[in-house]
């Protein structure tokens, strides 16, 4: 059973900068390409950025130059660095895992998304 949890989130003025993670109980064998998304009080659910385990790494315009993606292949681990805070930047965040590939074998959709950990910039 794959879960996500994520952390890090928190109350953080602006022009602060905050890093969260995202951690993915997958097999010891299976690898996990991961992104991370946000949704603001009554906005949609926007993408930010993914990594995956070629090294590829993609941002959303408004995400690039103050946030940075990084992906521990090892442990699946995903993490979020938010630089530069600003207001607009009040949303829950989620991660989620794009795909696995387990044993070697071919990458499987996954679509799997964690709880959320909730960033507010006063």
């Amino acid at each position: 059973h794959v879960q996500l949890v994520e952390s890090g989130g928190g109350s953080v003025p602006a022009g602060g900068s905050l890093t969260l993670s995202c951690a993915a109980s997958v097999d010891s064998a299976c690898d996990a390409d991961m992104s991370w998304y946000r949704q603001a009080p009554g906005k949609a659910r926007e993408f930010i950025a993914d990594a995956d385990h070629d090294g590829d790494i993609n941002y959303a315009e408004f995400a690039k130059g103050r946030f940075t993606i990084s992906l521990d292949k090892r442990r699946n681990i995903a993490s979020l660095r938010i630089a530069s805070l600003k207001r607009e930047d009040t949303a829950m965040y989620y991660c989620r895992i794009d795909r696995t590939r387990c044993g070697g074998g071919n990458w499987q959709f996954s679509g799997r998304w964690g709880l959320g950990t909730q960033v507010t910039v006063s």
